[in-house]
Parts: structure tokens; sequence; C-alpha cells
């Protein structure tokens, strides 16, 4: 059983403390039909993790410029199918994947994810996906003469995290991706903050303010007064 008025809540909660950053719902968490139309009508946008998370949100009425390919590892087949649907979002974090993106889907924009430790996460996700810095700007320099957009740069600091300066660090990490791709004479526009913000289950936890004020600071410490376009990824 779903409480669906709780779902809204907890979306309008999370848009109004981080007004800045564009919400795309980490379609994985819940993928139920009545959660993803209730979402698309209150103006989410959507992360899916496979193209049967894609077909899903096109079917709950979600238009393709509002879905991410979020997931590093894709069959071919997937992101073609994604391309032909119209998806022009997608997400890397090694050689073998941006190839496929650049034969499946010519012309995509593309996103690289840095590793993340995940420390004072329940789940911290860091032997699963992402990169070191220095490979991400390889990589999306790569992008670039593949014929691709290379639009930014994404992370996750791990499911549950407690620890609300995991988001500074990452922050820190991406803006040096960002200066080295400026001396290569690419701008990237786009960060990725991913999810991670914790749900309550036995213990209370920090509200969605806390996270979106350390958030934000972190933003203008790192990028100024000139800040990339924000996505948010939150799921639970």
């Amino acid at each position: 059983v779903v409480d669906l008025d709780l779902v809204a809540e907890n979306y309008r909660t999370l848009s109004r403390a981080l007004p800045l950053a564009e919400i795309y719902y980490a379609v994985k968490a819940n993928p139920a039909s009545e959660i993803l139309g209730l979402l698309a009508r209150l103006g989410s946008s959507f992360d899916a993790a496979s193209i049967h998370e894609v077909e899903r949100c096109l079917e709950a009425g979600v238009a393709p410029e509002r879905l991410s390919f979020g997931s590093t590892i894709k069959k071919a087949r997937d992101i073609a199918a994604a391309h032909a649907h119209g998806i022009r979002l997608f997400a890397f974090d090694s050689a073998g994947e941006l190839d496929k993106i650049a034969a499946e889907a010519p012309g995509a924009m593309v996103y690289c994810r840095i590793l993340m430790e995940g420390h004072g996460a329940d789940w911290p996700l860091s032997d699963k996906f992402g990169c070191d810095v220095e490979m991400a700007g390889d990589l999306l320099i790569d992008a670039a003469r593949l014929g691709l957009d290379p639009y930014g740069v994404s992370f996750h600091v791990g499911a549950q995290q407690r620890d609300i300066d995991q988001w500074d660090i990452a922050l820190g990490r991406t803006a040096m991706v960002f200066s080295a791709l400026n001396a290569a004479g690419i701008e990237l526009k786009m960060v990725n903050i991913g999810g991670g913000f914790p749900a309550r289950y036995r213990h209370d936890v920090a509200p969605p303010e806390a996270y979106a004020n350390g958030i934000m600071a972190a933003m203008t410490r790192h990028f100024g007064n000139r800040l990339p376009r924000m996505i948010a990824e939150p799921g639970r």
C-alpha cells in the first residue's frame, strides 16, 4: 500500500528545499504506474535504470526530454531503443559504455559518473559505479571526439547518506572535472548530484532542508556565481 498524498508531499518538500535542482525521480525505487503518473503530473522528470523503466515512464505520459537513462551499464540494443524513443541524456563511466552510446545514440548528451567512497551511508555503492576524476575528464574529452555532447558529471554519495559533508566532497571533485574540461576548451553544463537523501525508518533523519542548505553552500563554494544546471535523483 502506497500513500500517494505522502509521495506528493515529499516531492513538493524536496522541490521547495532545492529550487535550483530539477528532480529526476529514481524509478527503480518504485516503478508503480500510479507513482509515475502522479509525479509526472507534479512536473517531475525521471531517471531510468533500464529500458523497461524507460518504457514504463513513456506509458505514464512522460515526455522523452524529461527522461535520463542513468545506468552506466546498458545493452547496446537498449541504448538504441531509448534513443529511438527520443531519449537524449545518457550516463556512462567507462570507455566501453561511451563507445556503445556513440554507436547507438549519435549526438546524445552524456554525463560521466565519478567514484565516491560513500562514507556515512548505509549502502555506500563504492564498488559498483564510477571512475576517478582524471579518467572522467579524459572520457568526456573522448566523448566530444566521438561526436557526442559532453554534458556533465554525476555522482552518488551512497544510499541513506547521513553525512551532509559528503556532497561537499563530491562537488569538489566535480568542479575539478569542470576545470579540466574548460582547459581543454569544453564547457560542461550539468551537475547531477544523485540521490542518497535518507528516509526515516526506525530512526529520525535530518529534514530535506538541512541537506539542501549544505548542498547549495557547497555548490556556491565550488562553482561561485556560475552555477551549472543541477539535477537530483531522489528515490526512497
